[in-house]
């Protein structure tokens, strides 16, 4: 069996941790605290649990892939066997590229390291490991059970082999994958932050309520949720440091809302502490 270690069990983390390990794959789910792996393996419980209420899976497939994963403090032994790793750590550079060293380290030469970044380049995450041949984005998206694409994003130095084994890992997951060649925001990202960024200035000057702003592009434009809405489910902290990242590399275009950067001062950060563009209490 393919084993594959998730590193981070947040929202992203154990969103990846539970699809695959309900493909088939055993998961190893690290993380630095205790709390947010307990946290995480309750929520894999409870989406399971869910998908079986709604006839999507049944009780053997709950049991089996709460038997395909383990939960682990320890890195090192949660990533020594692992064929392929994926990060899912902050979106801030110096971070993931701490992580990176430190599995280059501990992993076997033959693991291929994946980070789940949405902006930022794998080309100089590889380049601080000793296999930058092996190392790729694999952009997944929010809830990771229901979003059917995964970006995967070659760096400079990534293999061939190293792009066909994770487009395979992708399909084993029941995913739809896109291939793309590294540039800072890939795809979506660029484009979603250009439309949210647009909404938020919309809102700053007073065109007119977040609530009809993002009506007004579910309904007109036919997207599923609205961009003021999409930006607190990601996360207006997350959100920021990716708009500031691309107006470091992208330029003016991309330079974040005055607005955007008020409410995560302010700590309203969206879904996760329940007030955002609009209130989830």
């Amino acid at each position: 069996m393919t084993k594959i270690s998730v590193i981070g069990s947040g929202t992203m983390g154990r969103g990846i941790a539970y699809v695959a390990a309900l493909n088939g794959f055993s998961v190893a789910l690290n993380d630095i605290h205790s709390e947010s792996l307990k946290q995480a393996e309750n929520y894999i419980k409870d989406e399971l649990v869910k998908s079986e209420q709604k006839g999507y899976i049944n009780k053997e497939d709950i049991e089996r892939s709460m038997n395909n994963l383990t939960f682990s403090l320890d890195m090192k032994a949660c990533v020594e066997d692992s064929d392929l790793v994926i990060e899912a750590v902050l979106e801030i550079m110096d971070v993931k590229i701490k992580v990176f060293k430190e599995l280059d380290r501990l992993c076997p030469k033959n693991t291929i390291l994946a980070t789940n970044t949405s902006t930022m380049s794998p080309t100089e995450i590889g380049a601080h490991t000793s296999r930058p041949d092996k190392v790729i984005a694999m952009h997944f998206f929010n809830p990771v059970h229901k979003m059917k694409l995964i970006e995967i994003v070659k760096g400079l130095d990534t293999s061939e082999e190293t792009m066909e084994f994770v487009k395979d890992i992708g399909k084993q997951m029941k995913k739809e994958t896109v291939e793309v060649n590294e540039f800072p925001g890939f795809i979506t990202s660029r484009m979603n932050c250009l439309i949210g960024n647009e909404a938020m200035n919309m809102l700053m000057e007073g065109v007119a309520s977040a609530e009809d702003i993002d009506k007004a592009i579910k309904l007109g434009l036919n997207h599923p949720m609205g961009p003021l809405a999409l930006a607190d489910l990601v996360g207006l902290d997350t959100r920021l440091r990716n708009m500031e990242y691309l107006h470091q590399t992208l330029g003016e275009k991309y330079r974040p809302c005055p607005l955007l950067t008020k409410y995560v001062k302010a700590g309203k950060l969206g879904v996760k502490t329940g007030s955002g563009f609009f209130n989830y209490t």
